[in-house]
């Protein structure tokens, strides 16, 4: 049975992908580049910041750290209101935070990540949220802290819940299972090619996967 659920916020509970793409694209308009397709700044939807654009834009830290700065300038003034909900997300919240202690672990800055949970009116699920706050580079290190804070609970009753392969692969550091939200922003095939334990193609989906792991009894090979 799981008693502890971790979620990711960009792609699993919001959908920030919006905000996100369009305050990235403002940046690379004022670093000189073209118009990018939407194919390449999904991509920025999940992983860490300085990870993204060293990787995917072929920058060196510097410049991705100069990047960082402009994107962040649009995103606090703007993208951090496009971030609505997924339909049927608060729904799953109400019923899961009666059955297991709710967290959120994501690669957002952490005042970013609570913003949003405040301004969506779900920040009181949570009894933990812990997001990058400029020591924790990876989402291993985010979900590290995450477990250290609720007292180390064995693997086995953790579950992690994200859309990118960045969140199983982080769960897996810490031998935790976790569940793929298809809906979200990952490529076809990753988050099964990372590993993750469950998909769910929508939040319906992974309500009722959620209830089925947290009730007493339940075998854990769903």
């Amino acid at each position: 049975m799981k008693s502890h659920i971790l979620f990711d916020l960009d792609g699993t509970l919001n959908d920030t992908g919006p905000g996100i793409m369009g305050s990235v694209q403002t940046a690379l308009d004022q670093l000189g580049w073209p118009p990018q397709p939407e194919s390449f700044l999904r991509q920025f939807v999940g992983p860490p910041l300085v990870e993204s654009f060293m990787t995917f834009c072929r920058m060196d830290e510097p410049a991705a750290d100069q990047a960082i700065a402009l994107y962040r300038a649009r995103y606090h003034t703007w993208g951090v209101y496009q971030s609505p909900l997924y339909p049927g997300v608060e729904a799953m919240l109400a019923s899961l935070s009666k059955r297991a202690v709710l967290c959120v672990a994501t690669s957002k800055r952490e005042e970013g990540a609570r913003q949003i949970l405040s301004m969506r009116g779900i920040e009181d699920y949570f009894q933990i949220v812990v997001g990058d706050d400029g020591t924790r580079p990876t989402k291993a290190h985010v979900i590290g802290h995450v477990l250290e804070l609720l007292g180390n609970p064995l693997p086995e009753q953790v579950v992690m819940i994200g859309d990118r392969s960045y969140d199983v692969a982080g769960a897996k550091a810490w031998g935790v299972e976790a569940i793929g939200a298809l809906y979200g922003y990952s490529q076809p095939g990753e988050l099964e090619e990372a590993g993750a334990v469950w998909l769910a193609s929508s939040v319906e989906e992974l309500t009722e996967l959620c209830l089925r792991l947290t009730e007493k009894g339940e075998e854990q090979t769903l």
